[in-house]
């Protein structure tokens, strides 16, 4: 760890260096610690104030709150050091060293999305000694990629407290003010193992399941009759079949299966309304069936987001961006800092498409527009 303050190069790398995967199984979750500390040693460096918060229950877990300057107002510029897991064998060059070629840097979470503090550091050096009329305030947080329980320590603490938020995932530097929120689901369905040879021995839990997924089906097809929402390119709310597991020999009846599956909301759809009309529709199956079905979340929902279009940080950045600000399909911690007062919009210079992937990439074409977005922002709201 270094107290000097780093070139955006070097930070990019050691950034990309440090693994902090996090994940909903346990035998890939890591601590996210080593990166809030190597950014806190930075930020000080700057000038930052830094604190640095262990989340509830989980000490190996840490936001970082930095701040430079104080009073009222003041931008929250907002990032998550975590990553999802890798397959090394799928990356052509090593997930934790970062590659510079064909115009583009290579590496885990280059792009969703450690890439964005790099960026910020730079944006914020030119600032360095100017005295501030209202703070920056820079925020690492932990487990974004599983459970969000960063951005929920967050609201439960209220803080920080600022008037506006950029959230830098990768949205192709497009503005954007609303995304659908996540669900994701498990269910488990016990019934009775026995011999295969006579089906009246047990009761078949894979069997059930095809029920359940049956219906769900037919949930799924119910829910995108009743909610649209023509600004989202896929104007419904989803529901994915994500994974199933059950049984152990092919010469028993299954006993136990489980599947897992999430809801894709629009905003205005409510989770736990949501959650209960599905156990409604389990019941009679699992009566017809003589089985034990049970529904729960895997990890707390994360609901919808949808700031204002008119906000004036929305305008803000559509004029730096020369675009009107747009809806994603996927979910961010906007809405965490939606509830803590914030005006937010998700904004940086990745690209969807690359995120959770093989080979994950930031084109470098991104880096100079972005860094100078950043210190437009940080002048219209910390120096104006």
């Amino acid at each position: 760890m270094s107290s000097q303050q780093p070139t955006f190069q070097h930070a990019l790398s050691r950034l990309i260096e440090i693994p902090s995967v996090s994940s909903t199984l346990p035998d890939l979750d890591m601590s996210n610690l080593p990166v809030i500390n190597e950014l806190a040693a930075w930020l000080e460096a700057m000038g930052f104030q830094c604190e640095i918060q262990p989340l509830p229950g989980a000490p190996h877990k840490a936001n970082l709150i930095a701040t430079l300057g104080s009073g009222p107002g003041g931008l929250v510029l907002a990032g998550h050091t975590d990553t999802v897991p890798y397959n090394d064998s799928l990356w052509k060059s090593s997930p934790f060293a970062l590659e510079e070629r064909d115009g583009r840097f290579y590496g885990l979470g280059v792009c969703d999305m450690k890439g964005f503090f790099a960026l910020v550091m730079e944006a914020v050096r030119g600032y360095l000694g100017t005295p501030l009329t209202a703070p920056l305030i820079i925020l690492a947080t932990a487990d974004e990629e599983s459970s969000m329980n960063g951005a929920r320590a967050l609201v439960e603490l209220g803080r920080p407290k600022a008037r506006y938020a950029v959230v830098g995932e990768p949205t192709g530097m497009r503005p954007i003010h609303m995304h659908k929120g996540i669900m994701m689901e498990r269910i488990q369905i016990l019934g009775q193992s026995g011999h295969s040879s006579n089906p009246a021995l047990g009761r078949n839990a894979m069997e059930t399941v095809h029920k359940v997924i049956t219906d769900l089906m037919q949930f799924r097809a119910e829910l995108a009759e009743r909610y649209q929402n023509p600004g989202f390119t896929i104007p419904t709310p989803t529901l994915n079949l994500g994974c199933i597991h059950g049984g152990d020999n092919p010469n028993r009846i299954c006993g136990q299966c489980q599947l897992d599956f999430d809801i894709r909301m629009l905003p205005g759809m409510d989770s736990e309304q949501l959650r209960q009309q599905i156990r409604q529709r389990l019941l009679p199956i699992a009566e017809a069936d003589q089985v034990e079905i049970s529904l729960e979340a895997i990890t707390p929902a994360i609901e919808a987001f949808a700031g204002p279009e008119n906000s004036d940080l929305v305008a803000a950045c559509e004029k730096l961006t020369g675009h009107q600000a747009e809806v994603a399909a996927f979910a961010t911690e906007a809405p965490f800092f939606s509830r803590l007062g914030m005006d937010t919009v998700v904004l940086g210079p990745g690209d969807i498409d690359q995120a959770h992937q093989p080979d994950e990439y930031l084109s470098q074409e991104r880096i100079k527009p972005m860094i100078a977005i950043l210190q437009s922002l940080i002048r219209q709201y910390c120096l104006s």
